[in-house]
């Protein structure tokens, strides 16, 4: 059998490609699937982090060492989401090369790829989101710390 009649890697490459693809979007619109906990209790602490850490800069104390996250389910996830549209990009550059099907081969790269610009994105997004609420949060600190934060 030549690449032509059996493209293999063509479709693998196009399989891990849909494969992400569907992860992907039941993470984002399903997830996040660890418990979280509630956006009011997040802000809370992290205006009262804000707030202490300013008062041990202000009194000359050092900062605490940073606290090392434990993984998830949602990290492991997202890693392999990456993972397997790489492996969809490969097997399609792979499926090229062969002179597979043309048409499979760029489908798996076309899927890859779009799958982690998708999770960019949706990234992007979420830190802009982030950085807003952040400043909001910082924001109304000032009533307490006026000249601390420009208030």
């Amino acid at each position: 059998m030549t690449a032509e009649t059996n493209p293999v890697l063509g479709w693998a490459g196009f399989a891990f490609g849909g494969a992400a693809l569907l992860v992907s979007l039941i993470v984002f619109l399903a997830g996040p699937f660890a418990p979280q906990q509630s956006v009011g209790v997040s802000l809370g602490e992290l205006a009262a982090e804000i707030v202490s850490s300013a008062s041990r800069s202000m009194a000359g104390l050092e900062q605490p060492e940073p606290e090392v996250a434990a993984r998830t389910i949602d990290d492991f996830l997202d890693i392999g989401i990456a993972v397997a549209a790489t492996v969809a990009i490969l097997f399609g550059i792979a499926a090229l090369v062969r002179h597979e099907s043309r048409r499979l081969a760029v489908s798996g790269i076309a899927l890859g790829g779009f799958v982690i610009a998708f999770q960019v994105f949706t990234f992007v997004v979420a830190m802009i989101a982030g950085v807003i609420l952040i400043a909001a949060v910082v924001g109304s600190l000032s009533d307490t710390f006026g000249d601390l934060f420009g208030g």
